[in-house]
């Protein structure tokens, strides 16, 4: 019978020692390979599932949003604890929790700085309050000249602030470049850094302050 009989081209390869190996097939989840494919190992599978490693973040904001794609689904308690406990670790100036703006020793050092101190710039959240009252105080009663003299004070102590800053900005950056030699410190950064940290309320500034007004920095 034929079936019995063996093929004349099996014959060819074997006496070739030459052996067919069938190729190797993807197949999906829940599919088996088709008959006379090699079935995929599972690991070789799930990493073309898989595919490429992703790169690290560039942000902090893009690695809390990976974050949060990652790890399993909190309730809002759990959620909130979380946030608390991440706002706390900012606060006291953890470096893993802080803004990338706010990193670094030079940067502690710099805060220390403005922080034992008392200036004008603290001023500035109360006069910006002070002149939004002024302007509903005129819309109220039109014949005050009220929001003039407050505009005017304003101005005067805004430029005030600003030469202030500035100022500060240049006796922090000699004071960090004295103590952080090897360090990198641009003027123009920490002058800037100096306005936006002064001008806050001190209760507010992130990360809070650990120094108290008056406190001698060690330079």
């Amino acid at each position: 019978m034929r079936f019995l009989r063996r093929n004349s081209a099996d014959d060819a390869a074997t006496e070739d020692g030459a052996v067919d190996v069938a190729p190797v097939v993807e197949v999906a989840k829940g599919q088996t390979a088709p008959k006379g494919k090699v079935t995929p190992k599972r690991r070789d599978a799930e990493a073309h599932r898989r595919g490429p490693v992703p790169p690290p973040p560039r942000t902090q904001r893009e690695a809390m949003k990976r974050n949060r794609e990652l790890r399993p689904k909190l309730s809002r308690e759990e959620r909130n604890n979380e946030q608390r406990e991440r706002r706390e670790k900012m606060m006291s100036g953890d470096e893993r929790y802080l803004m990338p703006k706010d990193r670094g020793p030079v940067k502690a050092f710099v805060r220390d700085v403005i922080d034992s101190r008392r200036n004008l710039m603290g001023l500035f959240m109360p006069l910006a309050i002070l002149v939004l009252a002024s302007y509903f105080l005129q819309v109220a009663v039109p014949t005050l000249p009220v929001q003039e003299y407050v505009m005017l004070a304003c101005l005067v102590f805004l430029l005030a602030m600003v030469v202030e800053a500035i100022m500060l900005g240049r006796l922090a950056t000699r004071l960090a470049r004295d103590k952080f030699p090897k360090e990198t410190v641009g003027t123009a950064g920490i002058i800037w850094y100096t306005f936006t940290r002064a001008s806050q309320v001190r209760k507010l500034r992130v990360p809070r302050p650990r120094v108290r007004p008056g406190d001698t920095v060690e330079a």
